[in-house]
């Protein structure tokens, strides 16, 4: 079942009831509800590359890993969206009473699609910074070799480091992790739109 379009302007209340029963992912801006759009096998290649090297080199420490399905409240905006991926040191804190939504990433990462691609770096990347817990915000993109890394300093600026090289070794600040360019992007093909 697809979210018909037909109301203006829902609570976060009914948007939640309705997202249980949809076929397809949904997000909500402040009484919006915004269809999201299907993801490419690149996307879903590096999403699924950096979940599998984050979650195998950081077993049995404090952090949780999810990808894709679980969401996220940003209560500032009154938002419900799904990252590609989330990081939360410790437990999660879950919105209401359900354990499909979390508030406390400490990182998020999101593959650049064409359609999504000016929202992720503008609105989106805003909204994320209200996110008290949030440290590290990693955009990767999936046209080319190419990782835009934001992570956020002692005196609470963003810093952008820039990563392009098919030789570059992507490290977080807030984690004690890296990951290999040949690792993010192992199995893509460049050529594939």
């Amino acid at each position: 079942m697809q979210i018909q379009a037909s109301k203006k302007h829902y609570t976060p209340e009914e948007y939640l009831q309705l997202e249980e029963t949809s076929d397809f992912k949904n997000e909500y801006r402040d009484g919006e509800i915004i269809p999201m759009a299907g993801g490419t096998t690149n996307h879903n290649e590096i999403a699924g590359n950096f979940y599998a090297n984050f979650k195998f080199t950081i077993r049995g420490k404090n952090y949780k890993i999810y990808m894709g399905d679980v969401k996220l409240w940003i209560q500032r905006y009154r938002i419900y969206t799904y990252p590609d991926i989330m990081v939360i040191q410790g437990e999660p804190l879950y919105e209401g009473t359900s354990t499909t939504t979390v508030t406390n990433p400490i990182m998020i990462v999101e593959v650049l699609s064409k359609s999504t691609e000016n929202h992720d770096r503008t609105n989106k990347f805003r909204f994320y910074r209200s996110i008290p817990t949030l440290q590290e915000y990693i955009i990767i993109n999936q046209y080319e070799y190419l990782v835009e890394q934001f992570n956020k300093n002692v005196e609470g600026q963003w810093v952008l480091t820039e990563y392009e090289s098919v030789d570059a070794l992507l490290t977080l600040k807030s984690i004690d992790f890296q990951i290999s360019f040949s690792e993010i992007y192992e199995g893509i093909n460049l050529e594939i739109e």
